[in-house]
């Protein structure tokens, strides 16, 4: 298995399914088991019952998820904020995917549709990276740049940073 983190917008959804389909292996996204779990999306969850919420439903899929998946799993950027999550991460495949704050404006455009992002997106986003890089790291078997590279090139660098030959 290999599990990729990292913030939203970095194309871990993206480079999932492009590193599934080069391994000959599954492709599964904890925010999409959510969104079906759910019948809402991951906005409507925070904004009606907040993120507190949103993290123990999100904790839950990780687990079952980890469990299940032999194959690819994207989790959600937030995934890694739970020490239990984090623990569950520990010795398997984790590929954290990196970006700096100007690549995230071109990919997401830091818009509304991203709950955490709403006032000063460019501000909160430097936040949530500066509170959240040293998790996404501490459960890294290996860390990709995305910035200014294709996703093929992304995909082509965690198979060497993991030394995983294809299907």
């Amino acid at each position: 298995m290999v599990v990729l983190v990292g913030p939203m917008g970095v194309g871990k959804s993206t480079v999932g399914q492009l590193l599934a389909e080069r391994l000959g292996v599954g492709y599964r996204d904890t925010d999409e088991d959510i969104v079906a779990a759910e019948g809402r999306s991951i906005a409507d969850i925070f904004v009606v019952e907040g993120e507190p919420v949103f993290r123990e439903i999100e904790k839950r899929a990780v687990g079952v998820a980890l469990a299940e998946h032999e194959g690819v799993l994207a989790l959600g950027g937030g995934a890694i904020l739970d020490a239990d999550t984090r623990a569950l991460l520990a010795g398997r495949r984790v590929v954290y995917l990196s970006m700096d704050v100007e690549e995230a404006v071109k990919r997401t455009g830091l818009n509304a549709a991203r709950p955490l992002l709403a006032i000063n997106p460019r501000k909160q986003w430097r936040e949530l990276m500066q509170a959240r890089r040293h998790l996404y790291e501490e459960v890294a078997t290996a860390v990709v740049a995305t910035d200014g590279r294709t996703p093929e090139e992304v995909t082509q660098e965690a198979l060497d940073a993991l030394e995983l030959k294809e299907a």
